[in-house]
């Protein structure tokens, strides 16, 4: 495919980080890809105030003129989420990648503490988020992508940041009730190691969704996008082209 027969893909990222987190996901090769800035992030003007899902979502959603194949990763999977059910016209597929969905009472307990440790030591929060993501044995090889990591959380703005945090520490529990609207084909993709987006979350977001279906990548961590971008992409394109092949071209 060329031109404008390629699907447009757009793409957003997770909490702290910016659109540069995609460049391993090699989508380019079939479809136009727009990897987007969320609000306060990267390029993106920073947030002033109180943020909300909806809010982040409704900005976003004006930059997606028509109909796209929406990716989100983390916060990101929130807000396309919450696209999905605000304009559905605009989500030909939605794919969810490290997701985090219904936490229990424990898991919310433990992304609040998170939050307070950035709102008291921001550098000490942001390096555990490294030490969360990569494995040891993966910052050993690659510590350049660890510090790079480092390097993009410590840049944020802060009060961005803090406040995108907080819609990402709770907006799981706001979307639940009503994923069952959501009626866009939906992938849902997290690493079997990950313990924040975990494999269980992923299959019971799957299994919430009308037309969801669940994947596990055996052996990684939350960052899929970085640590296996060719599973993921290969992941990605798959259910873009079969849910391609199910509907009127776009």
């Amino acid at each position: 495919m060329s031109g404008p027969e390629r699907p447009e893909v757009v793409l957003l990222h997770g909490v702290g980080l910016d659109s540069r987190m995609w460049a391993r996901c090699r989508l380019g090769r079939h479809h136009r890809v727009r990897a987007l800035d969320l609000p306060g992030h990267g390029n993106a003007p920073p947030v002033r105030g109180e943020e909300s899902l909806a809010g982040l979502a409704e900005r976003v959603a004006a930059r997606i003129p028509g109909p796209a194949h929406l990716v989100g990763f983390s916060l990101g999977a929130l807000v396309a989420q919450r696209i999905a059910l605000d304009h559905p016209a605009r989500v030909a597929t939605l794919s969810l990648v490290s997701s985090v969905a219904n936490r229990s009472p424990e898991q919310a307990a433990a992304v609040r503490e998170r939050l307070r440790t950035a709102e008291h030591d921001f550098a000490a929060s942001a390096r555990a988020a490294v030490q969360r993501w990569m494995s040891p044995r993966w910052r050993r090889e690659e510590p350049e992508l660890a510090e790079q990591l480092l390097a993009t959380l410590l840049a944020n703005d802060r009060d961005s940041y803090l406040a995108c945090y907080r819609v990402f520490a709770t907006a799981d529990a706001e979307l639940w009730p009503r994923l069952g609207a959501i009626t866009a084909p939906t992938l849902c993709i997290t690493g079997g190691e990950d313990t924040g987006s975990t494999p269980e979350m992923t299959r019971a977001l799957a299994a919430a969704l009308p037309r969801g279906r669940a994947v596990v990548v055996p052996g990684a961590r939350h960052l899929l996008p970085l640590e296996r971008p060719d599973v993921l992409t290969e992941h990605l394109s798959t259910h873009i082209e079969e849910s391609r092949s199910e509907q009127p071209a776009l």
